[in-house]
């Protein structure tokens, strides 16, 4: 009888986080629908505008810091995680990506991390000058913003010659997408026909005021869709691990279920043998 209490206890622990899985399971669905409808809204915002800004940029005729390379002494990844864990291997694809950066590079490599668990792996081994907690607790432009303000100012004060920035591009529910860009000095990507195109453009006002303008608010909407990027692979991530983790809760209860009902009748009949063996020895 032990060991049927045993499995009966198993079973109701299974059922348990069965329901806790299924519950956080539907919580990331719908948190998923609004964060997906976010990011699809605005990426053909941010091409467009990197692609006028490549555009407008490839016949630029005066020096701008943000867009002239220099020589790297340091370098700053941005590393874009989640604040919670139960998401597969959404957190640990970026981490190995940014080490993998961090161990490759001759350069001294420095980490800004958003999210609460990159900084907890990096900041063991690495160095992390700064880390933001609760940029996802109120995810808008403006708190992006300001993070994106402090970035080009330590790259405008050279304290980094180059900056990166890892996450995961959000493909669909079941698919997340580990990509790295670069963020500062924008690359110039020109071409014969960018630089004939851009030739046709009549500047009003001054194409410096232009490009001068259009740099930080480019540079403000990459890092913002890289973040919102991150939001909705997370959810995706984690209604896909919950997911799973449901079905196989599900698969180990019922194994159980059928372990115990077969102990349950090996029980009865063993008692039936005995009942049966103990009247024949008295009718003997």
């Amino acid at each position: 009888m032990a060991n049927l209490k045993e499995i009966r206890n198993r079973i109701s622990s299974v059922s348990s986080t069965m329901q806790i899985t299924s519950a956080m399971k539907m919580v990331s669905a719908a948190k998923l629908k609004k964060a997906q409808d976010a990011i699809t809204a605005m990426r053909p915002y941010s091409d467009k505008l990197t692609q006028m800004l490549v555009d407008l940029s490839s016949s630029v005729d005066f020096e701008n810091e943000f867009l002239q390379a220099r020589k790297v002494e340091n370098v700053l990844v941005v590393c874009i995680t989640s604040n919670r864990g139960l998401c597969g291997a959404f957190n640990s694809n970026v981490i190995k990506e940014c080490i993998g950066l961090a161990n490759s590079s001759s350069d001294p490599v420095s980490f800004f991390c958003i999210g609460k668990k990159g900084n907890d792996i990096l900041s063991k081994k690495h160095n992390v000058i700064e880390s933001n907690n609760e940029i996802f607790d109120d995810l808008t432009f403006e708190n992006i913003s300001i993070i994106a303000d402090l970035l080009m100012k330590k790259y405008l004060d050279k304290e980094f010659d180059k900056i990166h920035v890892v996450y995961n591009k959000f493909k669909n529910a079941a698919t997340q997408i580990v990509t790295k860009e670069q963020f500062l000095p924008i690359e110039n990507n020109t071409s014969n026909d960018l630089e004939k195109g851009s030739s046709d453009y009549i500047f009003e006002p001054s194409q410096i005021e232009i490009i001068s303008e259009l740099i930080p608010k480019s540079l403000k909407t990459q890092l913002y869709k890289s973040i919102r990027d991150s939001y909705a692979s997370e959810h995706g991530a984690r209604m896909t691990a919950m997911h799973k983790a449901t079905d196989n809760a599900t698969e180990l209860r019922d194994q159980l279920k059928l372990t115990y009902n077969k102990a349950r009748q090996a029980a009865i009949t063993n008692e039936i043998l005995e009942i049966v063996g103990g009247a024949e020895a008295l009718n003997g």
